[in-house]
């Protein structure tokens, strides 16, 4: 059976999956165990995997069908065409290599590195601490140049990817 890709607001996977599981529909949402980023204490936490997303499955995806998963409360839309707004069903196949990863249990860490112009925070190294502004970035050789307002001149580090994070 094809699966469908529904798209969720923003931290209502949860309220979604429970919501289209009580309208009969069997749905997937793949979660991932990692550390809690509160500052005063850790602890390891089940997330999506796919932040903002939820699988849902149906043999025909007619138009009532639709309309029942649209009109579920937190759903943005199924992915799908944009020309003709005609959801895609994801292969079985790929639900299946979805499913193998979140059984395996191996911790996994999602990077997201800073786009040009954005404010990153220097994590390592004898700049760590110091926030400033990506002015150029390399994902490919994970090479970012960071500008810094250091006595009203702005100073421009090369720093490799693990040194920088998102603010």
């Amino acid at each position: 059976m094809p699966w469908y890709v529904v798209h969720t607001r923003s931290r209502h996977e949860y309220k979604v999956n429970t919501r289209l599981i009580q309208k009969n529909l069997i749905t997937f949402l793949p979660e991932i165990e990692s550390w809690s980023k509160q500052k005063d204490r850790r602890k390891k936490i089940l997330a999506p995997l796919f932040p903002g997303y939820v699988f849902a499955e149906s043999t025909v995806l007619d138009n009532e069908t639709k309309l029942a998963i649209l009109k579920t409360a937190g759903v943005v839309c199924i992915l799908g065409k944009k020309e003709n707004s005609e959801p895609i069903p994801v292969p079985d196949k790929k639900i299946d290599a979805i499913r193998c990863f979140v059984n395996t249990k191996t911790e996994i860490f999602t990077i997201q590195f800073p786009r040009e112009g954005e404010p990153a925070r220097i994590i390592d190294g004898p700049f760590a601490g110091i926030e400033g502004t990506v002015i150029n970035r390399n994902v490919k050789k994970e090479l970012f140049v960071i500008s810094i307002e250091l006595l009203q001149r702005s100073v421009a580090i090369k720093l490799k990817g693990f040194q920088i994070s998102k603010i």
